[in-house]
């Protein structure tokens, strides 16, 4: 089964806080995923982006996420409300304030720090230098998309396709 976490910076003027017009956003974003990677407005984290996240719950430990910025790049924002509807995709919101919180945490923090903390439970069921390739090149890819969204004022629209 594929799962991915969609992320794509955006001007809050340009979207609406309802969940039928941004999921109908985000699946317009999704089929246009490669130019907007391109871009740097789109990112994609497939079925590992929860380990990701723990990869970030490392600063707790490392003494660089005591802010609890590290919670933000990943599940980081507002749920945006929507029906039962098992169809419909989980939505976020995490807002301009959050995007700028988000790219300083990761900015600051050292991947060596929190991969010398978390990586060996990362990578229990591969290689461990693929395990921590993969990780690292999230991480970059993250640091900059998260920088580029709070250098334009954005705000970053979240998604699981599944």
């Amino acid at each position: 089964m594929s799962i991915h976490l969609h992320l794509r910076a955006v001007a809050a003027s340009e979207i609406r806080d309802d969940h039928t017009w941004l999921a109908a956003f985000m699946s317009e974003a999704w089929d246009n995923l490669p130019g907007e990677y391109a871009a740097g407005i789109a990112r994609s984290i497939n079925k590992v982006f929860n380990s990701v996240n723990d990869l970030y719950a490392a600063a707790e430990s490392t003494g660089s996420g005591a802010d609890q910025s590290w919670t933000l790049p990943i599940y980081g924002g507002r749920p945006v409300a929507h029906s039962a509807d098992l169809f419909d995709p989980p939505l976020m919101i995490l807002d301009q304030p959050g995007v700028s919180q988000a790219a300083d945490f990761l900015a600051a923090v050292s991947f060596d720090e929190l991969w010398n903390t978390a990586g060996a439970k990362l990578s229990l069921f591969q290689d461990a230098s693929l395990a921590r390739q993969e990780f690292l090149d999230h991480h970059r890819d993250l640091r900059g998309f998260y920088g580029r969204a709070a250098a334009a004022g954005h705000v970053v629209v979240k998604a699981v396709w599944a």
